[in-house]
């Protein structure tokens, strides 16, 4: 699979939670535009997979769409079949993860605890969702940064906001999943815009210092 940290350096998932079809290609749209490139739809909400391939049909070559809360292998053959490269999960399940990677997909799994990072890793994972990082601090990503492969892509998400992200990168994070921060269902498209905008701008602000 591609090296996820080379292609997309400090990488922003945007979590498009109860997205509807109509919706997704315009909420698309914005995220494309202020500079997101990686999107999940999440699989417990009625539309999911037909919201994926709406993205898909309109998304730019370097645009990476696919899912979020992946829980078996038949939700990896589902999302595949509509399009979708990207399979993120709350869980670390060895056999979703390897089979997303036969599928040829990038595969982000959630973990907590080092026995869930080596195993999730073990199984194939491209990189490591750091779930919930409202219980995963900058200085517990320092602890599993010091243990983990050197070069494994360690992404935090719950409760990041723009004015958070600095800290949990010194910490040694590569990126962030940005879900409620960033989309609610049937958010302003102003309102959407903005809130891209200023998750882009911080991003920038720490490309620059690393």
């Amino acid at each position: 699979m591609i090296d996820l940290l080379k292609r997309y350096p400090f990488p922003l998932v945007a979590i498009l939670r109860g997205i509807t079809v109509a919706e997704a290609p315009r909420v698309a749209g914005i995220l494309f535009e202020a500079g997101f490139r990686l999107l999940e739809v999440p699989l417990n909400r009625p539309g999911a997979l037909d919201a994926i391939a709406a993205i898909r049909a309109d998304a730019p070559d370097d645009a990476l769409i696919g899912a979020g809360t992946v829980l078996r292998c038949e939700d990896v053959d589902a999302v595949r079949n509509v399009g979708g490269q990207l399979i993120v999960a709350p869980n670390c399940n060895p056999r979703v993860i390897a089979h997303a990677v036969e599928c040829g997909m990038l595969t982000l799994p959630g973990v907590v605890t080092p026995t869930e990072a080596f195993t999730a890793l073990e199984a194939g994972a491209d990189g490591l969702k750091l779930f919930p990082a409202e219980m995963i601090t900058p200085a517990t990503v320092q602890a599993l940064r010091s243990i983990l492969p050197a070069g494994t892509p360690l992404l935090p998400v719950g409760g990041i906001n723009p004015c958070n992200m600095a800290a949990y990168i010194k910490a040694g994070a590569d990126g962030f999943g940005i879900g409620g921060r960033l989309y609610s269902p049937g958010i302003d498209p102003a309102r959407l815009e903005m809130a891209a905008r200023n998750f882009m701008v911080a991003r920038q602000d720490i490309l620059g210092l690393y």
